[in-house]
């Protein structure tokens, strides 16, 4: 990984890999030796501080990756690690490198970020796209940038008019279109296809099974909550109506997860999410076979079919699924994780449940951001797109 400056002495990579290990609950392991060459010792202090204040593990998670994502451009654009607090002009520089109008790249190859940096953190897998940034993460980031900043009691310019002008004169510049986290829904027929392709009897078919099916019915869990569920959240609740217009009629089983803090609750909250009949029996086929009675509920098992104590990190489970999507005979690159959230409220469209029950059970705060699910089943079975056909 070239990023200009000598790499960190073997001691001072050491001592911080050894302080990133008090946050492995958070940082997955495999990144813990790349983040201790990219993070100075006062960046690895200010994380550890977080994590005592209780940042939920999420943020914190997403502030690391930030972090060691700005390092690196820092080195590679400046030769410099990144200055506390950052002048006006790195923060536009920044922009500059990441909101860009591509075709006037076509025309001026010093306009964007420039191709050592480009190459720097395309060597070191920090960089994927070869055009502009989403405008999103951009801003994602400079909100990190600037936490940061203010967690080590420092006044930033995040708010500087120039910057805040620039930012609008790239995003309109770039004009990059919005695309969804996962091109296509993961709908009932898809997880019925994906439940299939995990039918074996391995340990590993058994966790998969488990995971996708909780992971929908649950209302769509983010892949950072099903990463991160323990077994301590799982809740046994009496049977209910199999058809809730016969209360006195056939009984399902009945869990309940008690969600914690996630991206829309606090870790006081007391936010929780059921799961009914088929899901029920899945997950607690799960624990029974592996024999988890504590810690995390979806964990990692290696090529022997060994259970790890290890919790699953997010991008492995938005790996399984796309190894499942596999196997399905579907186009992997045409789903993620996040499919699993769209497609639980576009099945629940499609089946006519009301948008404010969908969302007590995908716990969206927007209604505009969830109505958007909706609305696309919709307008897929109305009349409108129909005058004509």
């Amino acid at each position: 990984m070239d990023l200009r400056l000598p790499k960190p002495v073997p001691d001072q990579k050491l001592r911080r890999a050894e302080a990133l290990d008090a946050l492995d609950s958070v940082l997955p392991f495999d990144r813990r030796d790349f983040l201790a060459e990219l993070l100075t010792d006062d960046d690895v202090a200010t994380l550890r501080h977080l994590a005592k204040e209780g940042i939920g593990e999420n943020s914190l998670r997403a502030l690391a990756s930030d972090l060691g994502y700005l390092e690196a451009w820092s080195l590679a654009a400046t030769g410099f690690s990144l200055p506390w607090p950052a002048p006006e002009a790195l923060l536009i520089k920044f922009v500059a490198h990441h909101l860009w109008d591509p075709a006037k790249r076509e025309t001026d190859i010093s306009h964007g970020m420039p191709e050592d940096v480009t190459a720097a953190l395309k060597s070191a897998k920090l960089l994927r796209v070869d055009g502009p940034h989403a405008p999103n993460t951009v801003r994602r980031r400079l909100s990190s940038w600037s936490t940061l900043t203010k967690w080590r009691g420092l006044r930033g310019k995040f708010n500087a008019p120039g910057l805040q002008s620039a930012i609008k004169l790239a995003v309109r510049a770039s004009a990059r279109p919005r695309g969804r986290k996962s091109k296509k829904a993961v709908t009932a027929d898809v997880l019925t296809a994906l439940l299939k392709a995990c039918g074996g009897d391995r340990l590993v078919d058994v966790r998969d099974r488990a995971l996708l099916i909780t992971a929908f019915a649950s209302g769509g869990r983010r892949r950072s909550e099903i990463a991160s569920l323990r077994f301590e959240q799982i809740i046994e609740e009496d049977p209910v109506p199999a058809d809730p217009k016969e209360p006195g009629g056939d009984k399902l089983p009945c869990l309940s997860i008690r969600l914690g803090r996630t991206k829309t609750t606090q870790a006081d909250s007391d936010a929780f999410v059921l799961l009914v009949g088929r899901p029920v029996l899945a997950l607690k086929g799960w624990l029974e076979r592996a024999g988890i009675r504590e810690g995390a509920l979806f964990r990692g098992i290696d090529r022997w079919g060994n259970l790890e104590k290890r919790a699953l990190t997010p991008q492995t489970v938005n790996l399984i699924l796309k190894r499942r999507i596999a196997e399905a005979g579907l186009d992997p690159q045409a789903f993620s994780a996040h499919g699993l959230r769209s497609g639980y409220l576009t099945e629940t469209a499609r089946r006519g449940i009301p948008l404010p029950e969908a969302m007590q059970q995908s716990q969206h705060r927007s209604v505009q951001q969830a109505s958007n699910y909706y609305n696309d089943a919709e307008r897929t079975l109305g009349r409108a797109a129909r005058v004509i056909i």
